[in-house]
This record gives structure tokens, C-alpha cells and sequence, in this order.
């Protein structure tokens, strides 16, 4: 029984709880012996409870249990040789589970014949769309049934488990309606507990990225030291030649340097422009103008960056190349900083437009009336009232333009370029971290090899730079916030 099936067997047997404990209750209630301490939705709802959870929680640890047993069960049947080596070992228990795959697909007599070796298992495989790039191995025979065996003793497992847990908790909840039974209490305290579950994703999911970044980033910092990594001003990262240091192999400075750079100018562009748009709209634009304006500005935030990075390729790039680099002898490329700080910019004014005007129309009316009634001017007004009143929610929107520009990837791979260098002038080639992390995980690399790993130390460190301008930004807002409570 797949897993689809075992969700329609407890969606189909938890519905039937509700009808069931709705029933008793309802049966119970008529009989005029005790008054209910619930509704009835609550009887049924606390039998649907019982009925679903244990058996989806039990499926849930199953599943995601089954693939360690699996890899284990592959382990134990490979030659050691294999074993101690990472690379080949990933490979080989790859080809095992399609060997695996392709002894399901045989058919007996032929895999009678593959065991005595009359006919090879390629070929077989072969016959049923299933081609193998090389022969296979003994071994791989042995681990790939023993694979089979244990995936085919998991799935009856999986369904005994799942169908026990759904009986007995179907059977328990039903035989414990009765009158003096607080349903309620019992329905709302499991309710109140989803929901703090369901809150807890993103903070147990900040953790696992943390983690699973913080340990490669850790291996990576025990072959190269992290000095020479964070203060290393040359990002070249190859195996280092003989007689040579790892020093300037993997300098972090120009890729930081790339960062804050192209999102400067995309600031310099969203900020103005998102800004007065945003105070335009709240204030001074009619209902007309607004209802066209505001959907078409927001508009740009659904439009694939691709599409704003072939955008700068093929426009924005050699327009300012055309006429600003090359007469002023700065450049002679339009790729560059400036490109894709433009369409970088570009791309995020939504963010701070839409938040800003939101944030801009919720200040109490009394603020702007109390202001106007004082005398002052529309634009006083919005100068000396409202923007600081709204400025906890902008300085938050502009926060996220921020981060939405240091964590483009897109715009600046085909907009400025991928190289890493450190300099002042805005017509030249940069890069951003996003990228290199980008370039180092392409391919068929090894999750051993500091060309790989340093991938996972750009990613912890960017995300403490973010972390830090957050709690900036945090430390900003409370400090004004308390001005306006």
C-alpha cells in the first residue's frame, strides 16, 4: 500500500470517527441521562483526533526513518575498499539502488538466470529500459537484494503500523464518549499545540540551515584558516601549486566587496524612487490614480529575475557602456556594477513602495488632522508627522529591499559579471557572494574538497550579515518606536 493510500485510509477512517463520535454523543444527549459537558462537533472531533494523529505520526517517523535503513542495509553488503572511499561510495550506492530497481523489473526465470550467471544482469536490464553504464558487480547483486528484501518488509511494516494505530485509536476514542468526557478541553489543548507546532517551523528551520551550514563551514575552516579566508584579498579557488600558499586561494574581501557594492546602487535606486512613490500614493494621489498605480508597481516584484537580468544584458548594460563608460575612458564593458545595480534596483522598488505605502496609510488619522488643524501644510505635515511616525515600518521595508539585493543571485551573474575583484570603479566587472556560491556547488564536485566546502563558509557568513543587519535594524526601530507609543 503506497503512501498516497495510507492518506486516503486515515482521511477516510478519521471522517468516519467524527460521524461516529458525533453520533454517540447526539445518542447519548437524547437519552437525557447526563447533559454533554461539549457540543457534539467536540465528541466528533476528538475521535477524528485520536484516529488520525497517532497513525500520521507514526507514518511520518517511518518515512523518514526509511531512507537511513535503507542506506545502512547498502552499507553493510559493500566491500571495504568501497567504503573508505566517500566518492565512490556515493556512486556505488546509487548503482545499487538502480540494480535494485532492475531486479524488480526482471522477471523470475530471468533473474534465475542472472544468479547462475547464465546471462549478465545488464543486458537483462537492458530489455526493460533500465541501461546501466557498466556491468555489474556481485556485490552490487548482493546489496541490491538485500535492498529489496528490507524496502519490501519496511512498505508491510509501514501499512501494519499504520492501519494497528488507526483501529486502536478509532476503538479508544470511541469507547471513551460519554457524557462527563470534556471534549472541548481535549480538542482546543491538541488544536492550541498544532498550532504552536506549525509556528516552530520557521525557527526549527532556521536551526537545521544553520547547522547544516555551520558543520561544512567548520571542516572547510580546518584546512584553510580563517584569517587568511576573511582577510584574503584574492579569490582564485583552485588547488594551491607547489611551493605555493592557500592564502589569497580564497579571499573573502572582493566577494564581500562585490556585495555591497551592487546592492549600494541598488538602494540608491529603490529607496528614492519606493519611497516618494509610497508617499505619493498614500497621500497626495486620487482613488483613481492609486488603484492603477500601486497593482503596476507591484507588478515588477512577480517578474522573473531572469527576465530583469536579460533585461540588463541586452539594454540597460550597453547603454550605459555606449554612453557614460566609454567617453569617460571607465570602461569598455556592459557588464558591470552599475548595470545591475540599476535593474537590481529596479527589481526591489516594490518592496519598499508597497511596504512604505501600507505602512504610511495605517498612522492614525488623528495624527494627520491634529498636524493640519495646527496649520501646518500637506507637505509638513508628511515631513514632521507622518514619516516619523511610519518609520519603524519603513526602515522594516527597506530592511527587506536590503536583503532581497544581497541575496540576488541572477541579475548579477549576466548583469556584472563573475569576476572577483576589489575596486572603486562602478564600470567594472564585480561579483557577489550568491554567486560564487552558486559556481562552487556546479557540477559534479566533491563535498571533501575545499573548492566545495568554501561554498558552505560564504553561506554562514552571509548569514550573519544579515543577522546583523537585522538586529540593526531592530535596535533602530524600538529606539524611534518609542517616541510614537
Amino acid at each position: 500500500m503506497g503512501p498516497l493510500w495510507l492518506l486516503a485510509l486515515i482521511a477516510g477512517l478519521s471522517f468516519f470517527g467524527f460521524v461516529l463520535g458525533h453520533w454517540k454523543s447526539v445518542v447519548l444527549s437524547g437519552k437525557g441521562r447526563d447533559a454533554l459537558a461539549a457540543r457534539p462537533g467536540y465528541y466528533g472531533a476528538y475521535v477524528l483526533i485520536w484516529t488520525a494523529i497517532p497513525a500520521l505520526l507514526i507514518l511520518v517517523v517511518l518515512s523518514v526513518a526509511r531512507p537511513f535503513l535503507v542506506e545502512h542495509t547498502v552499507r553493510v553488503n559493500l566491500p571495504e575498499q568501497v567504503l573508505a572511499n566517500p566518492t565512490q561510495l556515493s556512486l556505488e550506492i546509487s548503482g545499487v539502488r538502480q540494480v535494485a530497481t532492475g531486479l524488480k523489473l526482471a522477471t523470475h526465470e530471468e533473474l534465475e538466470d542472472i544468479r547462475i550467471g547464465v546471462v549478465a544482469a545488464r543486458s537483462v536490464f537492458a530489455r526493460h529500459g533500465l541501461p546501466l553504464g557498466e556491468d555489474v558487480k556481485p556485490y552490487q547483486l548482493i546489496a541490491a537484494s538485500a535492498l529489496n528484501v528490507v524496502s519490501d518488509g519496511l512498505n508491510t511494516a509501514v501499512d501494519i503500523a499504520v492501519v494497528a494505530a488507526l483501529a486502536f485509536g478509532l476503538i479508544f476514542a470511541f469507547v471513551r464518549v460519554k457524557p462527563r468526557l470534556r471534549a472541548r478541553n481535549l480538542v482546543e489543548s491538541t488544536i492550541l499545540a498544532i498550532l504552536i507546532g506549525a509556528s516552530s517551523v520557521a525557527i526549527l528551520t532556521t536551526v537545521g540551515i544553520v547547522l547544516s551550514l555551520l558543520f561544512q563551514a567548520l571542516q572547510f575552516f580546518s584546512v584553510v584558516s580563517p584569517i587568511n579566508f576573511y582577510f584574503g584579498t584574492v579569490w582564485d579557488p583552485r588547488f594551491a601549486a607547489a611551493g605555493s600558499t592557500e592564502s589569497g586561494q580564497f579571499g573573502f574581501l572582493p566577494l564581500f566587496w562585490g556585495t555591497i557594492y551592487i546592492s549600494f546602487f541598488a538602494m540608491l535606486v529603490a529607496v528614492p524612487i519606493g519611497l516618494f512613490s509610497a508617499v505619493y500614493m498614500a497621500e497626495y494621489a486620487t482613488s483613481k490614480v492609486r488603484s492603477i498605480a500601486k497593482p503596476l508597481i507591484e507588478i515588477l516584484a512577480g517578474v522573473p529575475t531572469i527576465v530583469y537580468g536579460f533585461f540588463a544584458l541586452t539594454t540597460v548594460g550597453p547603454l550605459i557602456r555606449d554612453f557614460i563608460a566609454l567617453p569617460l575612458g571607465l570602461g569598455t564593458s556592459g557588464n558591470n556594477v552599475l548595470t545591475a545595480g540599476l535593474v537590481m534596483g529596479i527589481m526591489i522598488i516594490p518592496y519598499v513602495s508597497s511596504l512604505s505605502d501600507d505602512i504610511i496609510t495605517a498612522v492614525p488619522r488623528s495624527l494627520r488632522d491634529g498636524s493640519l488643524a495646527l496649520g501646518a501644510t500637506r507637505s509638513e505635515t508628511m515631513r514632521q508627522v507622518i514619516l516619523p511616525a511610519a518609520l519603524p515600518g519603513v526602515v522594516g521595508a527597506v530592511l527587506l529591499a536590503v536583503s532581497r539585493a544581497i541575496g540576488e543571485t541572477m541579475i548579477v551573474v549576466l548583469a556584472a559579471g563573475v569576476a572577483a575583484r576589489a575596486s572603486l570603479n562602478p564600470f567594472e566587472e564585480m561579483t557577489t557572494i550568491t554567486v560564487k556560491i552558486v559556481n562552487q556547488l556546479t557540477g559534479d564536485l566533491e563535498f571533501t574538497s575545499p573548492q566545495t566546502l568554501v561554498a558552505f563558509a560564504l553561506g554562514i557568513t552571509l548569514f550573519v550579515i544579515t543577522l546583523g543587519l537585522n538586529v540593526l535594524a531592530l535596535t533602530i526601530v524600538r529606539k524611534y518606536r518609542e517616541q510614537y507609543e
